[in-house]
């Protein structure tokens, strides 16, 4: 299992020093003089995130009637769209026969809020969502799986992308008379 993220305060001359909340953490990943490799955590902004989940709950509220059955809520929507667009975890299970593939499959189904369960044969595989939490996606991470999610929304509503953007806010929008005209 890989450490969480943890907090660590630079006290001069090479010297990091875990925050006292991120102690027993240490001791639990980490042995006594192992070298670790430091990073700086790139928190993703909160404004992106809110534009965000306001755009996917837009594409949600939007889908065609026939479309929008697939999913009982916009975070099925967005799990779907994380799984289709590839940020997702992919566990398969080879089975002893077709009939068994079915019933693990109806045995696995319930196990998760949203996953994809599929059998082909005797092999049962389960898709399951890749967590968007601040702590689990870096702000790149974030960055990517927001544009492909929301392209993959965008198109499942027949709107445009550029419909969910915000109106940029620039110099000619909040002067007319200096657009030339």
């Amino acid at each position: 299992m890989t450490a969480p993220p943890l907090p660590f305060a630079y006290e001069g001359q090479g010297v990091f020093r875990a925050l006292p909340r991120a102690v027993a953490a240490c001791a639990e990943h980490y042995g006594q003089g192992e070298i670790v490799v430091l990073a700086p955590l790139e928190a993703r902004s909160l404004a992106s995130h809110n534009q965000y989940f306001a755009a996917l709950n837009e594409c949600w509220l939007n889908l065609p009637e026939t479309v929008a059955l697939r999913w009982a809520s916009v975070d099925h929507f967005r799990k779907h769209g994380l799984i289709a667009t590839g940020f997702h975890d992919q566990r398969s299970l080879v089975c002893a026969s077709k009939a068994e593939a079915a019933r693990v499959a109806a045995f696995m189904r319930p196990m998760d809020d949203y996953a994809i369960v599929t059998v082909s044969q005797a092999v049962v595989t389960v898709y399951t969502a890749k967590s968007q939490s601040m702590r689990a996606m870096g702000r790149d991470g974030f960055r990517r799986s927001k544009d492909e999610v929301l392209g993959w929304a965008a198109m499942q509503a027949g709107i445009s992308l550029e419909s969910l953007s915000p109106p940029r806010d620039d110099a000619r929008a909040k002067n007319p008379a200096s657009a030339g005209g």
